[in-house]
């Protein structure tokens, strides 16, 4: 062996004879147990980053690990290649997203090939191709052939300069994100899948993840949001000028008021909304015990009550107008400045007769609930906020107790438990007795009745934009909305696209959109709109798993690999990702495609890869420089360039605004592939943040040079035996194997490091050559270019495909055992005896040793205290 590890030459080799052996392709036909490892795909934005390291090196350690215990391991790679960046680099650099997109994900799996993964490249997919969005197609209408797809009009955001929808996340302050320009909210006609129809199963299937971490778990019950109150009407009161619509909408206005009649008197207001819809407010709540405390009602600017406001009333038809220029989500409205506009009407309370005014508020969702809610300030945050604007009554009606009936609020709404107060018939009932006992009077009265909803929508999968899987239906003057037959799929995009204007380039296409109408003949129009590419990413895992031609699957190699033993990915997938994933899957399953139920067994979420912000103020805003311009000391930190000081910030999650980010490619450059992958592994719990340090992977890059001198004094002809190294060296590779197991890579690595040391001060022994051989083996799928370089040094063959180390049980006990002796409470000395040592023996070793005895001072001892094989306790 050399004298030092050359990563340079080494890494280019092992990952050649990997292939050449194709040691990582999984084997459908294969009897051994199967695992199926995988980190969610990369979007090809054209460079993998640190953080990509670190979620592949978690997989990729145990994939190794699972194929070196004798599993059949599916661990592939793909890329989530449809979306906006694509589009976006089309517009700004005038290429073609396809080109684009290509050439990132060439350069991605380059990266990717140079660290070492353990990927079945055999099975590498890419979303933005028709071998795979075909067959998503062809999905889309087994789904819609079983009626969970289905098209209505939905509000949207809409971007008037670029002529497209945006997603909430690309309104900035009501503007779009790119034109600056202020965002209308629009009705579209979009495509939608029944979500919903598995609210109840996906809420109880959470119960069977019990390997999936619980924030998630969580996170996915509160969005699926089920809750259980009172759905009932409010009657309503309108003031006696309101000018309402005729039905039709053309005409007079029923009930307005007309100069000419009645003699210059106001004539009796015709009853206009009996009968009508508009006669009564229909809402729901989860807290009907703080019916109460209700102070005034909202409903959404699309409501029909407003509409029909606006319909007479300009003031109202403007405030609308200003709502549609905001927010669509709930998580939007929360924190925008709540607005309201008083119409006049009033809400007649149910159990005290009082007239609530009725208000257009901007922060109230047609598509939530009933789009209109029953507000009660005192115990709602958002109610709170407008009735403090708009000076509003804000009662109590919940509290700890009777005492605190009349007790003012501090400034916030109190949402908490209690009993209730000024709150007639409730009084002094407890929160769930009193929602009980609304229900049944409302039941009783028949004005209202229990009722269980659901937070969650259907899924709005349309997007205006070019790149992303054409929905497969037709539009026909004289059949309707037909789905395009399975034998003319895929439905390619056309390459002959424009993005010089802005809009969508589907719309505009000379020939593309215009095709015949495959039930009459007629000419007919394709379906501009594209998947939401969450669609994409909500069955890959199935595609990894079988890949046939003529299919998107083979249900009976599904049933073999699915659901996926450990998925890894990042927090901020919890919710939308993970939840559309778990509904396909189900929704596949409820069709007769495939059985599985749950996609995902585990789910791990890695934490991130961080590093200190470097900035300085130019020209009055801060300018950022990234860490190889940056000479850091004990003092500071300056610029390479002009060797002045720059501000050292926070350490923060890596971004290229901030340019706080790493190369991995120069790292590996210069330190190698191992070394980076340990610096992954090492230090930080994985599910925590890691930060990273110059020092930190010089660092790793030593302990690879250290590893490499110790395998080198590996000698198999080496004889004796040193009980204490293998009994260290098998409870090693028994912790490190259940570390790996359970994903605690650092805790795994500070066992290594340890074993390493041990052997590293023991003497020559059989028992040494042993724990140079484990070491190398432990490592194998943690660093295996060096594991690979010091095994064919000891004349062995692959590490990829070695077996883990065998472990006897009888070296996993301990004979010996590490005694405490405290002299009044503090520690004072420690005792290696045999395990079992009697009492009475531990007692005369303690006060023999000398440390003791300088602690005691001549006191003499009152008491001896001993818990056998851990503590003796000296009281003097």
């Amino acid at each position: 062996m050399t004298e030092r590890f050359d990563p340079a030459q080494a890494d280019l080799r092992w990952q050649a004879a990997w292939d050449e052996a194709q040691c990582f392709r999984a084997d459908d036909a294969s009897t051994k147990p199967r695992s199926y490892v995988l980190e969610m795909f990369p979007y090809p934005s054209g460079r993998i980053h640190i953080g990509h390291v670190r979620n592949y090196t978690m997989g990729d350690v145990l994939a190794r690990y699972k194929r070196m215990r004798g599993h059949e391991v599916l661990h592939p790679m793909g890329w989530d290649a449809f979306g906006m960046p694509a589009e976006n680099a089309a517009m700004e650099k005038g290429v073609h997203p396809g080109g684009w997109t290509r050439e990132n994900i060439a350069n991605m799996k380059a990266q990717l090939k140079r660290l070492g993964f353990a990927l079945d490249w055999s099975r590498e997919i890419a979303t933005c191709e028709p071998e795979y969005y075909g067959h998503e197609q062809a999905l889309f209408l087994d789904l819609y052939a079983h009626d969970l797809v289905y098209r209505k009009e939905s509000a949207v955001n809409w971007d008037p300069v670029d002529m497209t929808v945006l997603a909430n996340e690309q309104v900035i302050d009501g503007r779009g994100w790119r034109s600056g320009a202020l965002v209308e909210k629009r009705k579209l006609s979009q495509w939608f899948l029944k979500i919903t129809d598995f609210a109840d199963e996906l809420l109880q299937g959470l119960s069977t993840l019990d390997k999936w971490p619980e924030k998630v778990r969580v996170m996915q019950e509160n969005w699926i949001g089920k809750s259980q109150g009172l759905q009932f009407a409010f009657d309503l009161t309108w003031p006696e000028t309101a000018s309402l619509p005729s039905p039709s909408g053309e005409g007079p206005a029923v009930g307005a008021l007309d100069a000419a009649q009645g003699l210059g008197q106001a004539p009796t207001p015709t009853p206009p909304l009996k009968g009508r819809g508009l006669d009564r407010l229909e809402v729901y709540t989860t807290r009907p015990d703080t019916i109460f405390g209700a102070s005034f009602c909202a409903v959404a600017a699309d409501h029909p009550v407003a509409q029909a406001v606006a319909a007479a009333d300009p003031a109202a038809a403007e405030f609308i107008a200003l709502c549609k220029q905001g927010g669509t989500t709930a998580a939007e409205l929360e924190t925008a400045e709540k607005l309201g506009f008083d119409t006049g009407i009033t809400a007649r309370h149910p159990f005290t007769g009082a007239d609530l005014p009725v208000y257009i508020a901007n922060f109230v969702l047609m598509e939530y609930g009933t789009g209109a809610i029953m507000a009660v300030p005192g115990h709602d945050q958002r109610d709170f906020d407008f009735a403090t604007k708009y000076g509003l009554p804000i009662l109590r009606v919940v509290a700890a107790s009777a005492d605190d009936a009349a007790r003012p609020f501090a400034g916030e709404a109190e949402a908490g438990d209690g009993i209730c107060v000024n709150s007639g018939f409730l009084d002094g009932m407890a929160v769930a007795e009193a929602k009980a006992a609304v229900i049944a009077r409302a039941e009783q009265g028949g004005w209202g009745e229990g009722k269980t909803v659901w937070r969650l929508r259907d899924w709005g999968v349309s997007r205006q934009r070019y790149w992303g899987t054409p929905i497969p239906f037709i539009h026909c003057e004289i059949c309707g909305v037909v789905p395009v037959p399975k034998k003319h799929l895929p439905v390619t995009l056309p390459d002959d696209v424009d993005f010089a204007t802005p809009g969508n380039p589907l719309d505009r296409h000379p020939t593309w959109k215009h095709v015949d109408c495959p039930q009459c003949g007629h000419p007919a129009r394709r379906e501009t709109d594209t998947l939401d590419t969450f669609v994409d990413s909500s069955w890959y895992f199935l595609r990894f798993a079988s890949q046939p031609d003529d299919a998107p699957f083979d249900p009976a190699k599904i049933a073999q690999w699915l659901p996926v033993e450990q998925y890894i990915g990042g927090i901020e997938h919890a919710i939308l990702h993970l939840l559309y994933a778990r509904f396909w899957t189900r929704a596949l399953a409820r069709i007769g495609k495939i059985e599985v139920q749950e996609p995902f067994a585990s789910l791990f979420t890695q934490g991130m890869v961080t590093h200190e912000v470097y900035s300085r103020e130019e020209g009055g805003r801060d300018v950022f420089f990234g860490p190889s311009e940056i000479v850091r000391s004990a003092d500071g930190a300056t610029l390479k360039a002009d060797g002045q000081p720059v501000t050292v910030g926070k350490v923060i999650k890596m971004s290229k605004s901030k340019k706080n980010v790493v190369d991995p490619d120069e790292i590996v450059a210069t330190y190698g592939a191992d070394a980076i992958r340990w610096f992954m592994l090492s230090d930080s719990p994985p599910e925590r943040d890691l930060p990273w340090s110059e020092a930190g992977i010089e660092g790793c890059a030593r302990f690879v040079q250290r590893l490499w001198r110790l395998f080198a004094q590996y000698d198999a002809s080496a004889t004796g035996e040193d009980k204490a190294l293998d009994r260290k060296t098998h409870q090693t590779i028994a912790a490190v194997a259940q570390d790996i197991e359970a994903l605690g890579f650092n805790k795994a690595v500070a066992r290594i490091y340890e074993l390493t040391g041990a052997t590293e001060k023991a003497g020559p022994s059989a028992s040494r050559s042993a724990a140079i051989r484990a070491l190398l083996l432990l490592i194998g799928p943690m660093m295996p270019h060096l594991a690979e370089e010091a095994f064919a040094g000891f004349g062995e063959g692959l590490v990829a495909e070695a077996a883990w180390p065998d472990v006897d049980p009888a070296l996993l006990v301990d004979d010996e055992v590490t005694i405490a002796v405290q002299v009044k409470g503090k520690l004072r000395d420690t005792l290696t005896v045999a395990k079992g040592t009697p009492k009475d023996d531990l007692e005369a070793l303690a006060l023999a040793s000398e440390k003791v005895q300088r602690a005691l001072d001549g006191a003499p001892v009152r008491k001896i205290i001993v818990v056998p094989d851990r503590l003796v306790n000296l009281v003097a």
